[in-house]
């Protein structure tokens, strides 16, 4: 077995943004050494690494020269060149997830005819080329209002997605390869974490309900467990299963689903990572999903993902009407709740909508740190000076 702790072991991480800042967190607690490379000189993961890098993400040769001073490479953000890393894998390079696996997710129409070849439940969908085509299947009714737009590459947190409801909604679009995907009549938003090492041990976390900014199609509250009957989670760690063994994948992988009225699940999206939907595990878990990916990508044994408690996760955003140098506003105040912990991402300017942080409320009674979460969503506010 290699020896990762306290030693020449070197861990690559692409992205040096929150998700690679809370897994440095472990990667301390273990002392594995690390080397992060982020575009941003001011990245939130530059206080912890042991070595940090500035670059860009996409570029073919910085990422392949990057890669090659470290022992493993994973990855806190889908937008990465995936050429350089299949080039890294043939050199003999360990790469978690993979570039197959990040060549299927990235792309979102390709993600959707995964789906369909796998025979995976999701929404129905159609392919464009760019938005000029999705008119014409318009006009020839091929697609009809409404319909969900999602730019197939590079979307992320709201963006690159809307509801187009009329002709009028389409001129806030961009020219882009895209996908038009059937409005689903849902009643709730659900994900599971499943985490997979490279024997192929597999453990899911369990299933949390999602409620999502109306406007900014954030989410706003991430519950766990979900409020659905223990058969409906089932099904859904299941089918997250099943998602997970069709990638392949190794690490972690958040799989996003619709519950329909009718009790029908459907896969929306994936994310081959540490996720939003799994940050109620820091506090709520027996491992949090940071851990489990370090331990997922070692091909170490994964860790128990039962809950210590019930848990809900208050994403903090900047501010609608504030941009500038962030002062997050009442934080003394929440602090002195029981149950609350705020964490805060290290990103120094603020801008409306931007992730700047989340909050855990732990309670044994749900409903009460649901409750408690309204408050905290009331109290602090992420402003600028």
């Amino acid at each position: 077995m290699i020896h990762y702790f306290s030693s020449d072991f070197k861990l690559g991480i692409l992205g040096g943004g929150q998700l690679g800042k809370m897994m440095l967190y472990d990667t301390r607690k273990y002392d594995i050494q690390t080397y992060v490379l982020d575009p941003n000189p001011e990245a939130p993961c530059k206080i912890a690494a042991n070595h940090f890098e500035t670059g860009d993400l996409m570029d073919y040769d910085k990422v392949i020269q990057f890669g090659q001073k470290v022992d493993l490479l994973t990855f806190e953000i889908e937008s990465v060149n995936v050429d350089a890393l299949e080039f890294l894998e043939k050199q003999g390079k360990k790469v978690f997830p993979s570039s197959s696996t990040l060549r299927k997710i990235q792309n979102k129409s390709i993600q959707k005819e995964f789906y369909l070849k796998e025979n995976i439940p999701t929404a129905d969908f159609k392919n464009f080329e760019n938005l000029e085509i999705l008119k014409s299947a318009l006009k020839e009714e091929k697609i009809t209002f409404p319909f969900v737009w999602k730019s197939s590459l590079g979307g992320y947190d709201g963006k690159g997605v809307k509801v187009v409801k009329s002709e009028k909604d389409l001129e806030e679009l961009s020219n882009s390869d895209c996908l038009a995907e059937n409005l689903v009549d849902f009643k709730t938003e659900i994900a599971v974490v499943v985490a997979r090492n490279e024997s192929g041990q597999i453990k899911t976390y369990p299933v949390v309900e999602m409620e999502f900014h109306p406007e900014a199609n954030q989410v706003e509250y991430v519950i766990c467990p979900a409020r659905i009957s223990e058969d409906i989670a089932k099904k859904a760690r299941l089918l997250a299963e099943k998602v997970s063994a069709s990638f392949q994948h190794v690490g972690l992988l958040a799989v996003e689903m619709f519950l329909t009225k009718n009790d029908e699940i459907l896969v929306n999206e994936v994310a081959p990572r540490p996720h939003n939907s799994g940050h109620f595990s820091i506090e709520g878990s027996f491992t949090n999903q940071f851990e489990q990916h370090l331990r997922a990508i070692l091909n170490l044994p994964l860790g128990s993902t039962e809950n210590k408690t019930n848990s809900v996760m208050v994403n903090l955003v900047g501010d609608e009407n504030y941009e500038g140098e962030v002062v997050y506003k009442n934080i003394s105040e929440i602090m002195a709740m029981p149950g609350v912990t705020p964490h805060i991402y290290g990103k120094k300017m603020t801008r409306p909508f931007r992730k700047m942080g989340h909050v855990t409320i732990i309670n044994q009674n749900l409903a009460e740190a649901r409750a408690v979460a309204e408050q905290v969503k009331g109290k602090i506010k992420v402003i600028s000076k």
